[in-house]
């Protein structure tokens, strides 16, 4: 049925109000106006929506039906205006998803670039494993995503632009000192205490299928959520750390690469979202840093 939304819009406040000529002051228009739109929403509808009297307006039984679903639908209306008249105040709003490691050692002097360019934009970021950011864009709790490549949870996501490559590294303190100037094929590295991210990441999927290819079963000492305490725990030489180049200073403090035989495969880092919902300007912008 194709009703016009005015037609709605009128009812809502006539049912709001219990007045035609209240709602004729609320919507700028004259009294008979209002009568008229209510009198062709009862004929398109086939309703009767008001008991009109001389002293008062009531809902007829219809007329309540009609208003329980007009309600909320108007009040998102409005809610959705408000949303847009405060974007155009402040700026807008960007909800980013990407893990801590991500966070800290690559999107942190984006973020300031971006605040210094719109200082009135609101920044949402939610962090979460590159495999949960996935979950997060596709129920559309944020704008864009930035996660590790491959990630076999991607497959889905319409839009990907990758922004950087890099490699992992294997990292150990002076108590694994013997295997300085060494090139370690994987099979040795199996034989060592590995520390590495747990399953909720693409990391753990990536090392995982590596030592798989070469017919090798990788069982870790220890499984973290965070690559800061992988090289915490590193430090203190309870393990080799297995994490991404792009956490490393130039000062290992005390920690050193341990070298493989052959080269890591190079990973990337990507920006993933969806182009079939429309972006606000500020997702817009902070794409175009990329």
């Amino acid at each position: 049925m194709d009703i016009n939304y005015e037609l709605y819009k009128v009812f809502y406040h006539v049912a709001a109000a219990l007045s035609f000529s209240e709602a004729s002051k609320q919507l700028f228009i004259s009294q008979s106006a209002v009568s008229q739109s209510i009198k062709t929403l009862e004929n398109k509808l086939d309703q009767t929506l008001f008991i009109r009297s001389t002293k008062r307006v009531q809902l007829t039984p219809e007329g309540e039906i009609l208003m329980r679903h007009i309600e909320p639908a108007m009040h998102l209306i409005q809610r959705g205006e408000a949303q847009l008249l405060d974007a155009l105040s402040t700026g807008g709003q960007i909800r980013i998803g990407a893990s801590d490691t991500i966070c800290r050692y690559f999107l942190v002097p984006y973020l300031e670039k971006f605040h210094k360019a719109f200082p009135n934009a609101h920044i949402k970021v939610i962090n979460q494993t590159s495999i949960k950011c996935v979950e997060l864009l596709e129920l559309g709790q944020v704008d864009l995503i930035v996660v590790n490549y491959p990630n076999s949870y991607l497959s889905n996501v319409s839009s990907i632009k990758k922004i950087k490559t890099f490699q992992d590294v294997f990292i150990a303190n002076q108590s694994f000192s013997d295997l300085k100037d060494k090139k370690l094929s994987y099979g040795q590295l199996a034989q060592y205490p590995i520390l590495m991210l747990d399953k909720q990441s693409t990391t753990n999927e990536f090392l995982h299928r590596l030592f798989q290819q070469h017919q090798l079963d990788l069982i870790p000492e220890i499984e973290l959520t965070s690559n800061d305490l992988l090289m915490d725990l590193a430090r203190i030489g309870l393990g080799i750390a297995f994490i991404p180049d792009y956490c490393i200073n130039d000062n290992l403090n005390n920690l050193f690469i341990v070298e493989t035989e052959e080269e890591l495969p190079e990973r990337e880092l990507v920006i993933a979202y969806n182009e079939q919902i429309p972006l606000s300007r500020a997702t817009q912008e902070f794409l175009n840093y990329f």
